[in-house]
């Protein structure tokens, strides 16, 4: 029973942190069709924006004092905003372009905004302190859990409800809505672009920057590549969802969190170093077997 409850605990919190990362980049993908690679890196300057510039390996803490009821809104409003400033300053002035020379403008802004943390900060991984206390262990149905692990489970349940909440209520979610259905029609139709793809990336940065605040408790490291292998996972769990569908990208956000825990406790102990490999080996028999996603938005499918 410990062992089942131990497993279910470490495989919903995992998937949930996939899953909120997914969510930002399957929000941009919906409205303007780009794949946006500079996300993890919108995580690492989140992480950054925390700590004084030093290339000490550990780092003085520039808001780690600060009530969580203050941190956790400017770190949120921070991701916000560097994500609404990248769309004006890159991606705007390319909505006419190619989809591939969107998606190569975004790798380009990743190693934009990587070197110059690497210039200001060093390359050196800094331990931080924040929270540390959330990582204290709770007995739950004979299982240890970790507090932050409960908080990442319960955040991404109110992430995901408060989100469905904006889209369906919310006149803001049903421009974005038929944005992501037809962004042609809805223009014609009086839907203001720049409102709505604004929007989009500011939920797409307040989500990477939610990430780095649990990423950050959870290791109590400051690296400027903890975005790249989220990041990996997360387009990985978007395709597998269905590019463009929200839910999809939930439910594979999970899926795969659940599929590496599992993996990691049921594989041999000489295979255990080898999981990623078994984990990317069954994203490729899904893809083989389904290569249109597990949900296909509506958007993507013929219309006659």
């Amino acid at each position: 029973m410990t062992n089942l409850a131990q497993l279910f605990f470490d495989a919903a919190s995992l998937g949930g942190l996939y899953a909120m990362a997914a969510l930002g980049i399957a929000l941009i993908f919906g409205v303007m069709n780009l794949v946006n690679f500079a996300h993890g890196e919108y995580i690492a300057f989140c992480v950054f924006a925390l700590i004084v510039p030093s290339t000490d390996a550990v780092a003085v803490m520039l808001l780690g004092r600060a009530p969580a009821l203050l941190l956790v809104p400017l770190v949120l409003s921070l991701g916000a905003a560097i994500a609404i400033a990248s769309e004006y300053a890159v991606f705007r002035h390319l909505r006419r372009a190619d989809p591939v020379a969107m998606m190569i403008s975004s790798f380009a802004l990743g190693f934009v905004i990587r070197n110059a943390l690497l210039a200001i900060y060093g390359g050196r991984p800094k331990a931080i302190s924040l929270w540390p206390e959330l990582n204290t262990p709770v007995a739950i149905v004979g299982a240890d859990v970790p507090l932050l692990q409960l908080i990442v489970i319960l955040t991404t349940l109110l992430v995901v409800a408060g989100l469905a909440g904006l889209l369906k209520k919310t006149r803001l979610g049903l421009e974005m809505r038929a944005a992501a259905e037809n962004f042609t029609m809805a223009r014609l139709l009086g839907v203001k672009a720049n409102v709505v793809i604004t929007g989009a990336f500011a939920l797409s940065g307040a989500l990477a920057a939610a990430v780095a605040l649990i990423m950050a408790t959870q290791t109590g490291v400051a690296d400027v590549r903890m975005g790249g292998q989220i990041m990996l996972v997360a387009f990985i769990a978007t395709v597998i969802g269905g590019l463009g569908s929200l839910p999809g990208a939930v439910a594979a956000g999970f899926l795969i969190g659940a599929a590496s825990v599992l993996l990691q406790a049921f594989l041999p102990l000489d295979a255990r170093p080898f999981r990623d490999a078994f984990l990317y080996s069954l994203v490729i028999v899904c893809l083989l077997v389904r290569p249109q996603g597990l949900f296909v938005p509506a958007s993507a499918k013929p219309r006659v």
